[in-house]
C-alpha cells in the first residue's frame, strides 16, 4: 500500500513536470496525448490523476513559477539584482523556454483561462515579486519600492524576452536583450543613464 502511494504520487509529479516542461515550449494547448506519451504513460493514466486538463495546467504552473534556475536563483540570493536582470535576459534563457520563465512563456495564454488558473498563476508569481520588492529596496538611496513596481519590472523583463523569442534575426534578437537591460536597469535605479553603453 505504501509502495502504491509513492509510485502514485511518482507519476503525477512526472505528469506535471513534462506539462510544465512541454506547455513553456509549446503552448498550453499541447493536447494531453503529447503530454502522457512524453512521460512514457498512457492516456488513460491521466485521468487517475487529475480531474482535468485544466486541474493540470494549474499545477504545472504552480511548480514552474516556484522553481527558478540556478543562475538566477544565485543572482537573487546574492541581492544581485543586475545580475538577476542579466540572467534573465541572457540567450540561454530565451534559447531555453522550456527550462525558463513561465511568466514570459505563457502569460498572454493564461490571460484566456479561467479565473481559478488565473488566480493560481498570481499567486505563485507573488513570491518573484516580493524577491523583487526587495531587491529594488535595497539599491543605494532607493525608497521602499512597491508590489507594482516590481510588477512593472517584472513585466518588462518578460515581455523584452518574449520579443526576443519572436525575433528571428538573431543579431537583433541579441540587441533587443542587450537594450532590455539597459532599460531595465534604467527603471530599477530610477535613473535615465544607468545602464547605458559608455559614451552615451
Amino acid at each position: 500500500m505504501r509502495y502504491a502511494r509513492k509510485h502514485n504520487e511518482q507519476t503525477r509529479e512526472k505528469i506535471v513536470a513534462t506539462a510544465a516542461r512541454l506547455f513553456r515550449e509549446q503552448g498550453i494547448a499541447v493536447g494531453l496525448a503529447k503530454i502522457m506519451a512524453e512521460a512514457g504513460l498512457t492516456v488513460g493514466t491521466f485521468y487517475t490523476h487529475f480531474k482535468s486538463k485544466e486541474a493540470l495546467v494549474r499545477e504545472a504552473l504552480r511548480e514552474s513559477l516556484l522553481v527558478r534556475p540556478e543562475l538566477l536563483e544565485k543572482a537573487l540570493r546574492a541581492r544581485d539584482l543586475e545580475q538577476a536582470i542579466r540572467v534573465y535576459l541572457s540567450p540561454e534563457h530565451r534559447d531555453a523556454p522550456g527550462a525558463g520563465c513561465p511568466t514570459a512563456a505563457l502569460a498572454p495564454e493564461v490571460a484566456r483561462h479561467p479565473r481559478p488558473t488565473r488566480h493560481t498563476f498570481m499567486v505563485n508569481l507573488e513570491p518573484t515579486f516580493d524577491v523583487l520588492v526587495e531587491l529594488l529596496t535595497a539599491r543605494p538611496g532607493k525608497h521602499d519600492a512597491t508590489r507594482a513596481e516590481a510588477a512593472a519590472l517584472f513585466g518588462l523583463l518578460a515581455g523584452t524576452l518574449q520579443l526576443a523569442r519572436a525575433t528571428p534575426d538573431r543579431a537583433q534578437s541579441d540587441a533587443i536583450l542587450e537594450a532590455g537591460v539597459r532599460g531595465a536597469l534604467r527603471l530599477a535605479n530610477g535613473d535615465p543613464h544607468s545602464g547605458a553603453p559608455p559614451g552615451t
